[in-house]
């Protein structure tokens, strides 16, 4: 989580060259519908787009992202804008009350998960989690987020085509359906001091496994 706002260099920086800020570290940006319910994270250019064509209903991030373009030929000064990093949309994106499902992925899983192994407690790398059923798929089991956990590859062996209780294991923790500020949370792995604190309101209670 990246925490202080973005700021523009000054005109007389020497530092300040066309490579500054190149467009794969620039913060993606909060989408809110206009009634203050999380949509999604769009990049820098849409941002800008929504900006350019009057669709910002309202702000709510303490921190600006700033953008630098080409400079005047008549001025020499470098053009600045400077974008919310939490921006309210006027248009009809309403996917937060709509309750809709994120999708199980194997990346959000993990974080969903804390990168551990939920039966032994073993830290992982990303590359070492494999997905496990908790009831198995031949028991009837389903792949869906409230019976997937992340574990390492000696509990999934030695767990086999058995439910937990079966083969004398427990979990740390119970898989859950992570909500849209959750899934939001999850899915971003550069998200704002600002941002999280938005979405963390927005999401339910709950015991949190960190990495």
């Amino acid at each position: 989580m990246r925490q202080g706002a973005v700021t523009c260099p000054r005109e007389n920086d020497d530092a300040a060259t066309e490579e500054d800020d190149p467009v794969d570290v620039i913060p993606r940006i909060l989408k809110l519908d206009a009634g203050g319910l999380p949509v999604e994270w769009v990049d820098w250019r849409e941002a800008v787009s929504l900006y350019f064509t009057d669709k910002i209903a309202w702000e709510a991030g303490s921190e600006k992202i700033c953008l630098r373009g080409g400079r005047s030929r008549e001025t020499g000064i470098r053009s600045e804008l400077a974008i919310d990093s939490i921006i309210a949309v006027r248009d009809r994106s309403h996917r937060f009350a709509r309750n809709l499902v994120p999708a199980l992925t194997r990346r959000e899983l993990y974080h969903r998960d804390g990168g551990l192994c939920l039966y032994c407690g073993t830290r992982l790398g990303f590359s070492q989690m494999q997905i496990e059923h908790v009831v198995p798929r031949s028991k009837g089991g389903v792949h869906e987020w409230t019976n997937v956990v992340s574990t390492c590859e000696a509990c999934n062996r030695y767990k086999d085509d058995r439910t937990p209780e079966q083969a004398g294991m427990s979990l740390l923790a119970l898989p859950y359906e992570p909500n849209l500020a959750e899934w939001l949370i999850l899915a971003n792995r550069r998200i704002l001091a600002d941002q999280q604190a938005f979405l963390e309101r927005l999401a339910p209670r709950r015991q949190r496994l960190t990495v």
